[in-house]
């Protein structure tokens, strides 16, 4: 019987890899599900090594509801039960709305809200008949306020902060937290990937891939409702931005994310 089993989308790199590190180190059961199997693997080896655990690798691409599905069927094909979901898995992309590829916003929104909605709602259903689980689902200080030049992934992850909230508050009476964890910059592929380098976005000050991770998982162990892992941060998105008038925030962040 596994013990305290974790599923960690996105697990093969950067906070993902570091989310399965923090809960091996606990002496908890793993789910791995990534694209990419080979780092998958090395990240099983080590583990199962170093804690005595049993780590589960599953190849796949979960980018929409679809594949989302087929991942729990895997899953529940196996006879494994999460006890604890970690919605990592998702992407950015820089340029203006209209220059960029629609495909690719689309591939996004069906990644970063489509696939971790049918997460939440089919693990979540098996937790409430088992009477408990905890969520954590990555999202991002973007959700804080509208992204100019990342239009779309800063609105995902403002869906994905106002959706972890609200279905805490309807699921803690069946004994399950929800967590967003919204960080600020943080040193992995994200920035490259995105296509970010050269912004003024991206020439803060990153935070390691580790602090982010302990952050977001202690905070769900508490059953907090949003964890943000940079105080400042947290003191200026919760104190000065609300009260700053629109246009200029717009154009602040516009200049923060222009090349």
């Amino acid at each position: 019987m596994a013990k305290n089993l974790a599923l960690i989308t996105g697990a093969s790199s950067g906070i993902g890899t570091e989310f399965a590190r923090y809960h091996a180190a606990r002496g908890g059961d793993l789910v791995i599900a990534a694209r990419r199997e080979a780092p998958l693997q090395a990240l099983k080896a080590e583990l199962e090594a170093a804690h005595g655990i049993t780590v589960t690798v599953i190849a796949m691409d979960v980018g929409s509801s679809e594949q989302a599905t087929k991942l729990f069927e895997v899953i529940k094909a196996q006879g494994l039960e999460i006890d604890v979901l970690i919605n990592n898995a998702g992407f950015g992309g820089h340029g203006a709305f209209l220059d960029r590829d629609l495909a690719k916003d689309q591939a996004m929104i069906d990644l970063n809200v489509s696939a971790l909605v049918t997460l939440a709602h089919l693990v979540g259903n098996d937790m409430r008949q088992r009477g408990g689980g905890k969520m954590l689902h990555v999202s991002s200080t973007a959700s804080f306020m509208p992204g100019p030049y990342q239009a779309v992934y800063f609105a995902t992850k403002a869906f994905v902060t106002s959706f972890s909230q609200a279905i805490d508050e309807e699921m803690r009476k069946d004994g399950i937290t929800s967590t967003a964890l919204c960080p600020g910059l943080v040193a992995t592929e994200f920035v490259e990937a995105a296509d970010l380098g050269g912004t003024g976005l991206a020439n803060q000050k990153a935070a390691t891939p580790q602090s982010v991770a302990k952050c977001g998982y202690d905070a769900m162990v508490k059953g907090d409702l949003i964890a943000i892992n940079d105080g400042r941060l947290s003191f200026m998105l919760n104190w000065i931005t609300p009260f700053l008038p629109r246009r200029r925030m717009l154009k602040m962040m516009a200049g923060m994310q222009t090349k």
